[in-house]
């Protein structure tokens, strides 16, 4: 079964993960700080605060944004769940606002709609690799004092009118598990270009612990004393992890280069099919593409899926709206609330979008669509 995803590892990975397993350092060490520099590097920020998964570093941006009880958060309900769950953890009500038909991104219209005065963040997810409307959602954070987080888990390389995303928003989060656009195995990131932000962040993924003498509460204890002033949680990402992350952040390019050939082949052999809908990405956005979200005519999506699974292409579908979960039905939310992202849920299919795919493989992949769309 040829994989919707996976990951690309070479020698130079393994040699860097066998390097950090021989020095002195596991967990909390230099090569977390290697990497951690690296990825605010290329994100154009000063600040990028590892942790142990894309989930995770959702978690800790929430916090960072000084989540409470009663405060809402605006996001699309066409993403993986984590989104929006991170924040109802810390005890967010989530207001799922429509995407755009085209990209499948959160509509800044549908967001600005949501808004009300218990509005504390807007998330936006860059669905595919595409990123959003970082313009559009700046100005509404601006004019209603909100906070602009992207939500970044599929787009690490991808660029907005020539900015790296990662200086788009407020805060912005990275996913490496291996299906993403490079790897730390389990891993994410967050970055900003705030300090005070950033000091959250990095306070909240490390149990809260307060070292600095300066901040303390009792400096005089001794030289052994810490303390917590608000509660985190263990969010470090370890430094043989970080040493992989370093290694296949010089491969990005690369990496993003592959995935825009397998786009480009895709669209060029799929486009003249009836009822079928290429990705698109707006003018200025150039995508580093996680996914190829092929969009299929509704009813026969099951049988394409089915059809394109029994000829050994492993295809996948993303998103279940979020909303749809029984953890959001159990909740009070109902199916219908947002109907562009459930009509984009229900016609979509994920074709195989790795670096690894030959142009072979993505022949096959190819004969296998028009195959089954064929019926």
């Amino acid at each position: 079964m040829l994989p919707y995803g996976r990951q690309s590892i070479d020698d130079s990975d393994v040699d860097s993960v066998v390097r950090a397993l021989r020095s002195d350092w596991l967990t909390t060490g230099p090569e977390v700080d290697r990497f951690e520099a690296a990825v605010a590097e290329r994100a154009g920020v000063g600040h990028a605060v590892t942790a142990t998964s894309g989930t995770a570093a959702l978690h800790i941006a929430y916090a960072a944004a000084g989540i409470e009880p009663g405060d809402e958060v605006v996001t699309t309900p066409l993403t993986f769940v984590a989104t929006a769950a991170t924040a109802a953890l810390l005890g967010a009500r989530i207001v799922f606002a429509d995407v755009d038909p085209a990209t499948g991104n959160l509509d800044p219209k549908a967001a600005e709609a949501a808004v009300t005065d218990r509005t504390r963040v807007v998330a936006g997810v860059d669905y595919a690799g595409v990123p959003v409307d970082a313009p559009a959602f700046r100005d509404l954070a601006q004019r209603h004092g909100l906070l602009f987080l992207e939500d970044a888990a599929h787009s690490i390389g991808s660029t907005l009118d020539g900015a790296p995303v990662g200086s788009l928003a407020d805060l912005t989060t990275y996913s490496f598990f291996p299906t993403k656009n490079l790897t730390t195995t389990e891993g994410g990131a967050v970055v900003t270009a705030d300090d005070d932000l950033a000091a959250r962040a990095r306070a909240f993924k490390n149990h809260g612990l307060v070292r600095d003498r300066a901040q303390q509460r009792f400096p005089d204890e001794g030289p052994w004393h810490q303390e917590v002033h608000t509660f985190g949680l263990n969010y470090r990402l370890p430094d043989v992890l970080a040493a992989l992350g370093t290694s296949q952040l010089a491969r990005l390019d690369d990496f993003a280069a592959r995935r825009a050939q397998i786009k480009a082949a895709y669209d060029a052999a799929l486009s003249d099919l009836d009822g079928v809908d290429i990705p698109v990405a707006p003018a200025g956005a150039a995508p580093a593409w996680h996914l190829y979200p092929l969009r299929v005519p509704a009813q026969r999506r099951r049988e394409i899926f089915e059809s394109l699974r029994a000829q050994g292409i492993g295809v996948q579908v993303n998103y279940i709206p979020a909303y749809w979960h029984p953890v959001f039905e159990d909740l009070g939310y109902q199916r219908g609330m947002c109907p562009v992202a459930e009509d984009y849920y229900r016609r979509e299919i994920s074709l195989p979008m790795f670096p690894g795919l030959t142009d072979a493989d993505v022949e096959c992949v190819i004969e296998a669509v028009r195959k089954a769309v064929a019926g």
